[in-house]
């Protein structure tokens, strides 16, 4: 269980607590036992999460915001929904000399990484809008992260934000949640409604993914990845630009970012963004079974609500327990027991809080002695 949970041998005198909890039936308390050890956060976490923050799924990549915040949402048995809606972030202790945080580097993060710092006892929560000065309404947990707008808001469409949310947090790929028969009314004017010359191929395979992804993207369109093209073609000192109420586009005229309005000649009846209203078609249909709210309306504008929306789904939920059981059992749930006991994990999850200390404990206690 130690092992499982931290990915380091436990010393003798944590091995024999932990023996003797297990063996009076106190697994969860041997279990936190184990998340005790900083290997938890500094190891187990950190690999966990990291493959989220870019669009290769690296797990060697170097810490950064969201990662960091993450972890720390973990260790303070933060309800988790707020990974994709809150005002917060996690830096490193004043104490540790660190460079300060930037909205241009990772350096704050990376000297954590090249020191190896202990995260359990140095990260410090705070609000994301304070550090790195967004509007309040316009932070969203880990969205807003300079790590995630480095990798998702960087050039194309702001469409692989969403994309990677969906895969990262409600463990599916577009292909998952892909519906015909959604009105295509919300699909962007980039979108050729004849790929190739062939309408049925719009209307049989492209729709199916666009009409659900371009309304909840939209969500996003005040956002982009700033930096320096020639200078900097790689993005590494760019970082996270968002128009504020009564900044504008100059291209588009308006607070959308241009992005949203490129190759508009490919289909010029299509939809134009003209705000960062969204809606969530994918409440009718078959995509009604990923579980959505009933105490949130399915729309809003910008991404704090939209992420509340992904959050309070139920495959939300369901999604990060089935990563803690790949992650702690080592393997993929295999028969109706496995299902069942991610079902049962999983109402404990979202009945305490949302808090995915918990989910690992659940998880360990069941994998234990496998």
């Amino acid at each position: 269980m130690h092992d499982r949970l931290t990915g380091v041998p436990a010393s003798a005198a944590v091995l024999d607590e932990m023996e003797t909890l297990i063996a009076n039936g106190q697994d969860n308390e041997a279990a936190q036992l184990a998340m005790q050890n900083p290997a938890f956060y500094n190891v187990t976490l950190k690999h966990w999460i990291t493959p989220w923050t870019n669009e290769s799924f690296d797990v060697f990549a170097p810490l950064n915001d969201y990662t960091a915040t993450v972890i720390g949402v973990i260790r303070d048995d933060v309800d988790f929904r707020q990974i994709l809606s809150g005002d917060l972030i996690y830096v490193g202790d004043d104490s540790l000399g660190l460079p300060a945080y930037s909205n241009s580097s990772n350096s704050h993060y990376q000297a954590m990484e090249d020191t190896h710092t202990d995260l359990k006892a140095n990260l410090v929560r705070a609000q994301q809008s304070s550090v790195t000065g967004l509007p309040t309404e316009a932070t969203a947990g880990v969205l807003t992260s300079r790590a995630a707008a480095k990798s998702f808001f960087k050039d194309g469409t702001n469409r692989a934000m969403f994309r990677f949310t969906l895969i990262n947090h409600l463990c599916t790929d577009m292909e998952g949640v892909a519906d015909i028969t959604r009105p295509p009314d919300r699909v962007r004017q980039d979108v050729s409604r004849s790929p190739g010359g062939d309408s049925r191929l719009f209307h049989n395979s492209c729709v199916g993914c666009h009409s659900g992804m371009d309304p909840m993207a939209q969500a996003f369109a005040y956002y982009n990845y700033a930096y320096d093209t020639e200078a900097d073609p790689d993005g590494l000192n760019g970082q996270l630009s968002y128009h504020r109420d009564g900044q504008t586009d100059p291209e588009t005229g308006l607070r959308v970012q241009a992005k949203y309005w490129i190759n508009s000649n490919n289909f010029v009846h299509g939809y134009i963004t003209t705000s960062d209203a969204w809606e969530n078609y994918w409440r009718s249909g078959p995509n009604q079974n990923l579980g959505w709210s009933d105490s949130l309306p399915g729309q809003g504008e910008g991404a704090k609500s939209m992420g509340q929306e992904l959050a309070n789904s139920a495959r939300f939920a369901r999604c990060q327990v089935s990563k803690v059981f790949e992650e702690v059992c080592l393997r993929k749930p295999q028969d109706a027991q496995d299902r069942n006991q991610i079902d049962f994990i999983t109402d404990q999850f979202t009945a305490n809080g949302y808090r995915m200390k918990q989910v690992f404990a659940d998880t360990a206690s069941y994998c234990k002695g496998e």
